[in-house]
């Protein structure tokens, strides 16, 4: 039995191989980012840390309230918000995570001593940016349902 000997045109075509799965595989990472990324997450990042000391001071007075609010999703898909404040009010808009379904607007309504979004949020998961007044007071929330 006779071993093949190892020649420059083995030695071309590893090295071929080896740099083709690399342009491969940073084609489809490159293909993977951008069909996943939906945008940006502050537009101007200067002025975002300008207005840093405001939202903190924001937060502190949200803080002070004492409020609490949970939120989760029906069987329906609407949103129910638990408040501890009584007779408060909310709006909200739900966003998609990655921009790919458009804003919903959402208004609640007072059911069974909850607040009840008037529309359902479509499946997926989603942002609920809420603002829950009382008279002058009112606070700002994020929610994440799924």
């Amino acid at each position: 039995m006779r071993a093949e000997r190892f020649t420059g045109r083995h030695m071309t075509v590893i090295l071929c191989g080896f740099f083709a799965v690399v342009v491969a595989v940073n084609i489809l990472m490159a293909t993977l980012a951008t069909r996943t990324f939906g945008g940006v997450v502050v537009e101007n990042s200067y002025v975002a840390s300008q207005r840093y000391n405001g939202w903190l001071a924001e937060a502190r007075r949200q803080d002070r309230l004492g409020w609490s609010v949970t939120s989760k999703l029906a069987a329906d898909r609407r949103v129910i918000l638990k408040v501890s404040a009584t007779g408060a009010s909310a709006k909200g808009v739900a966003s998609h995570p990655l921009g790919r379904q458009p804003d919903v607007p959402l208004r609640f309504e007072p059911k069974n001593g909850q607040l009840v979004s008037d529309l359902p949020l479509p499946a997926g998961r989603w942002h609920v940016k809420l603002v829950v007044r009382r008279g002058d007071e009112r606070i700002q929330q994020i929610a994440t349902l799924s």
